[in-house]
């Protein structure tokens, strides 16, 4: 091979994204075995603040979360630079609405997250409706509202996709309680929502869902009689004739008698991510198989 063929092809993986050193994702954090550890301490899971929801991008090179500080929402971002990460900044806050839980989008040129932001981006806050902004040159666009087939006039939390669209996320539509959904994507439109079955949805609140992209598992907060505490994580798995198993309590290796949530598994489906007490955990993707 040439020289400048050689070099041609370092630059290409390098610009793909295949020649970023795998010990420099994650934040440089060291991963995880089976056993929960606190992603990132001091850096993104800090003692003085609540983190919510979080997200990597597909080569673990980008990371959005949220934060509340004070009760007041905002999301925040860091990404990898060089060999270097850059302190985490808000991209994401307003100083009468709160921003939380970020998804990116499958082609992450959009980002999802929560807001009880009004429609006209003026008025009163409103109810808990999902939005995303769009990926610019310049950086992202004002919020968009998602849409009637997402949006009711109840709450709606956090965002999931599979790998063809469909969005699953939470909402209080049926009775002002918490039930999972999931809305197909055609023809770049959300087509109408549809609950859940009863595998995954029960009298009782169940919200902050992530769907494995294949659609073979599903994980979300659910709070119910035989929990561990304010609210547990839950995992379910699809049959082979696309039902749902019934959901299980995770137990005591995620769950504790304060409140776990957030759940996020990355893209390269290595690691888990959920938030446990007011911080962001992970944990080696080898426990799911414990509850099969």
């Amino acid at each position: 091979m040439k020289l400048s063929s050689y070099i041609l092809l370092i630059l290409f993986f390098s610009i793909s994204g295949n020649g970023i050193d795998k010990d420099l994702k994650y934040l440089k954090q060291t991963p995880p075995s089976v056993v929960p550890e606190k992603f990132a301490p001091g850096i993104i899971s800090t003692a003085d603040e609540y983190e919510f929801g979080s997200v990597f991008n597909k080569e673990a090179t980008e990371f959005f979360y949220g934060v509340a500080i004070n009760g007041k929402e905002e999301i925040r971002y860091t990404k990898l630079v060089g060999n270097n990460w850059t302190t985490p900044k808000t991209i994401f806050v307003h100083e009468r609405y709160g921003y939380n839980d970020p998804f990116l989008s499958n082609d992450e040129n959009r980002l999802y997250f929560i807001s009880v932001r009004a429609l006209d981006g003026k008025g009163e806050s409103k109810d808990y409706d999902i939005w995303y902004a769009e990926r610019t040159p310049n950086g992202w666009s004002e919020p968009i509202n998602a849409g009637p087939n997402i949006n009711t006039v109840a709450d709606e939390y956090y965002i999931s996709f599979t790998n063809d669209g469909t969005m699953y996320f939470a909402s209080s539509r049926a009775d002002n309680n918490f039930d999972i959904y999931a809305s197909p994507m055609e023809q770049n439109e959300f087509q109408k929502a549809k609950r859940l079955s009863e595998a995954i949805n029960t009298p009782h609140y169940e919200a902050d869902v992530f769907i494995d992209p294949n659609e073979s598992y599903i994980i979300f907060c659910a709070n119910r009689p035989e929990g561990l505490g304010r609210g547990d994580l839950y995992i379910s798995f699809k049959n082979d004739d696309g039902t749902w198993t019934k959901s299980v309590n995770m137990g005591n290796t995620i769950n504790t008698e304060g409140h776990e949530l957030c759940p996020f598994v990355s893209k390269d489906g290595k690691y888990f991510f959920y938030t446990s007490n007011q911080d962001i955990y992970w944990v080696h993707t080898d426990i799911l198989k414990t509850y099969r």
